[in-house]
């Protein structure tokens, strides 16, 4: 079984290469989805949050307001250290268990999506690390357009909380460029793709 580790940083297309993957037969580990799952009322994680943050966090059916607490956590990094504190280590033995079950069913390729590969030290359970890149700019310009309710200040804080991509290339096996277009995109994947299984 090959585990390909794949990240990017906020808006650099990292689902899209995710679901180009899906599209050629790997399975794939959404660590986003993993931990939306764990902040579900009755779940592991989110007792803790709602002790920590409050009941002004919550919907009126008890499910926790992400983007509320999405604003809370990024204009404060020692907010943001409880809140890793709390999902991260959950987050990284779901994966792991994940993992075992894809091994026991003797899949060919699984990959690791997670936004937070690097800074969780999940590319150590990955054979390649698959690192999506864009510049700063295009980065705002599309985090903007895909999530209407943030303000530019907003925006850029998410992206600085995030680690550094010249920080990330170090780790990268591959690096992919989505500067371009989606075929610029999907050619540079489909390569990556046929090395990885010709390997």
């Amino acid at each position: 079984m090959k585990v390909i580790g794949l990240t990017g940083g906020i808006a650099s297309g990292k689902s899209t290469v995710s679901n180009i993957l899906r599209e050629k037969g790997a399975y794939i580990i959404d660590a986003d989805e993993i931990s939306k799952a764990l902040v579900e009322p009755g779940k592991p994680a989110y007792k803790e949050i709602v002790e920590f943050f409050g009941k002004e966090i919550l919907n009126e059916d008890g499910t926790i307001k992400r983007k509320k607490l999405g604003k809370i956590v990024f204009a404060d990094t020692e907010k943001l250290s409880v809140l890793n504190s709390i999902t991260h280590p959950k987050i990284i033995e779901e994966i792991e268990k994940k993992l075992k079950e894809c091994r026991e069913r003797d899949e060919k390729v699984v990959v690791i999506d997670a936004a937070l590969l690097i800074e969780l030290g999940l590319y150590k359970l990955a054979d390649e690390v698959w690192l999506v890149v864009v510049d700063e700019k295009t980065q705002l310009e599309r985090l903007l357009k895909r999530d209407r309710f943030l303000e530019p200040k907003e925006a850029k804080d998410r992206i600085r909380a995030q680690m550094p991509q010249e920080e990330k290339k170090k780790y990268a096996t591959r690096i992919i460029d989505n500067t371009g277009d989606f075929s610029h995109l999907k050619e540079q994947v489909e390569k990556y793709w046929r090395e990885l299984v010709e390997s």
